[in-house]
């Protein structure tokens, strides 16, 4: 006859162990999503991380905007206190030490510029302001003003010393600036953050240029749906994405009309005038910074010579829209 009490004793412990582990489960299990946004770099950031707790997610997404606020405090060309403000106060004068992540940053700039044979140029932030696009262009500039506009950018001029990290501006009044790859670079810096934090999941946006990683809580990939400029209800593509980046350039919303047609604000930094043909570029691919800096190059560039580069890189996709509607891909 078996003795009730070790019995009842055997199963408490068993019902014991099935709770402690249980509760093992659940605690591992248990996840939550959050969502916060932030104006950084004078755009708007929105960071998702999934988390234990609400708690640890939000201390999470304030390390990744101080992130975002420390590389702003290193490549800003509008803040005074930054390298690259100090590299534009001294150009044509001497070369100016930084540290070896911005030098990195400019040397992957020179070699896009490279590559698209000056489709992509950081120095365009040089090129005088005679195209505005907030409605208070009265009229088309002069074929001379667009010219004169260009005359101190290039990157050619950019002189990068490796043993030293000096960036030297060659020309006086030569300016570079980051505002078509930065926040590309701060979305995949920002990631690479929460994923050395243990982040399982996450998405940064920095307005547009969006680095994922992970699984949503439930363990489904990501999903970025594409608009179409034209038909503002339908969708171009939805993309599942989990390691991974896409970034779009467009026309579609800053631009000024003249005698019916339109000019946008993606400036081709050789000629000084807009870009014409395609109204956006998106590109998807492992990396923010440089899905970025293909779809601005391709928006230069134009459909062709875009597919053409971007066929040397197999690792990223894109989707063109033309100025007549037509998608490509």
């Amino acid at each position: 006859m078996y003795n009730v009490n070790i019995l009842m004793k055997a199963i408490v412990h068993m019902l014991s162990a099935v709770f402690l582990v249980g509760c093992l489960s659940m605690s591992v299990r248990a996840q939550v999503t959050v969502t916060r946004t932030a104006t950084l770099m004078g755009s708007r950031f929105e960071f998702t991380v999934i988390e234990k707790d609400s708690m640890l997610a939000q201390e999470r997404i304030a390390e990744a905007m101080a992130e975002v606020s420390r590389i702003e405090n290193l490549i800003s060309e509008w803040q005074p206190h930054t390298q690259i403000s100090e590299v534009n106060r001294h150009a044509g004068i001497r070369a100016v030490q930084v540290d070896r992540e911005v030098f990195d940053l400019t040397a992957r700039a020179i070699q896009f510029s490279k590559l698209t044979h000056g489709a992509f140029d950081i120095s365009i932030a040089a090129m005088d302001h005679i195209w505005r696009f907030d409605d208070t262009m009265e009229a088309l500039p002069t074929a001379e003003a667009i010219k004169k506009s260009v005359e101190k950018v290039g990157f050619q001029d950019i002189i990068l010393d490796s043993v030293a990290c000096t960036i030297f501006l060659s020309k006086l009044g030569m300016k570079i600036g980051f505002g078509s790859i930065g926040k590309g670079y701060a979305a995949d810096k920002c990631r690479t953050l929460m994923k050395m934090k243990g982040v399982v999941g996450g998405i940064i946006n920095a307005s547009g240029d969006i680095a994922t990683w992970g699984n949503q809580q439930h363990g489904e990939a990501w999903l970025i749906g594409l608009r179409n400029p034209f038909k503002q209800h339908k969708m171009v593509k939805r993309l599942k994405m989990r390691e991974r980046a896409v970034a779009t350039s467009g026309t579609y919303e800053k631009y000024v009309e003249f005698e019916g047609k339109r000019y946008a604000h993606i400036i081709n930094p050789k000629t000084g005038y807009p870009s014409t043909g395609l109204v956006s570029v998106t590109i998807y691919g492992p990396s923010a910074e440089f899905a970025n800096g293909l779809s601005t190059s391709i928006m230069v560039m134009g459909v062709k010579a875009g597919k053409k580069v971007l066929r040397k890189f197999p690792h990223y996709k894109g989707i063109f829209i033309t100025d007549d509607g037509k998608v490509l891909r």
